[in-house]
């Protein structure tokens, strides 16, 4: 298959660059360094000509209200209209379970408008909904900290998924047929917030001290333990936060299972 990746260059983006190569397909990376701004507009013509399916994996620059917001919605037209110009049959996007549970985030609320637009479109698609990557763990300690020696955060039940997970379950995804609605994917196992941040911050020898405090806020949101998780994950990825901690992640497949 011919298969374009919008975000090419982030974390997912090159995770999935490289497992879909491995597959033994055709691969277009897009990303601002490649020519292409989903934002301007630039380049979405010629990237998006030809491929079987266009997989969006970019992110907004700020986490900040209004440019999450334009980010979503003004990348979001642009692609969607090269796409139905290009006839792409399968828009695949990855966006974030609990996005529509927190209407309090604007980035989540960014996120939801995004999934709208693509439901309201004429490109045949499937959305991903992914709980948080182990790799954001550091991000969200850094966002909590309240000072040098101590980070606060909420006893929230989370279910994190390796990146290199995520790039797997969407190249299946990619090699596949559009649902024409959203599937949700999470990690193995279902750990605290605070646990995973406190075992996180031991194994890099970090001394910051973690807090449980059920009244913080997840990124400006209120969070209980139905936020953050999937009710029904349509496929878990297969690491453990242990083995990602340790190094010991999942072989890149070389085919589809």
């Amino acid at each position: 298959m011919k298969i374009t990746i919008i975000g090419s260059s982030g974390l997912i983006g090159s995770h999935l660059t490289r497992q879909l190569r491995i597959r033994g397909h055709d691969v277009v990376a897009a990303a601002p360094g490649t020519g292409v701004d989903t934002v301007a507009g630039t380049g979405l013509g010629d990237a998006v000509a030809g491929p079987d399916t266009v997989v969006d994996v970019t992110d907004a620059p700020s986490f900040g209200d209004a440019a999450a917001m334009d980010f979503f919605q003004t990348s979001g037209r642009n692609l969607l209209s090269a796409e139905l110009a290009a006839r792409v049959r399968h828009h695949v996007a990855l966006s974030v379970v609990g996005a529509d549970r927190m209407p309090a985030s604007g980035y989540m609320r960014a996120k939801a408008a995004q999934e709208q637009l693509i439901g309201y479109g004429l490109v045949p698609y499937t959305i991903v909904r992914c709980t948080q990557f182990f790799e954001f763990l550091t991000s969200i300690a850094c966002v909590s900290s309240r000072d040098s020696g101590m980070i606060r955060l909420s006893p929230v039940l989370m279910q994190p998924i390796a990146a290199q997970d995520t790039a797997a379950i969407l190249a299946d995804i990619a090699e596949g047929e559009p649902c024409g609605g959203r599937l949700d994917i999470a990690g193995p196992e279902r750990l605290r917030q605070d646990e995973l941040v406190r075992r996180l911050l031991v194994a890099r020898h970090d001394p910051r001290a973690v807090v449980a405090d059920p009244a913080t806020y997840y990124f400006g949101a209120a969070v209980d333990d139905t936020t953050l998780v999937p009710a029904r994950p349509w496929q878990l990825g297969s690491t453990h936060f242990t083995d990602w901690l340790t190094g010991r992640g999942p072989a890149v497949r070389a085919r589809r299972r």
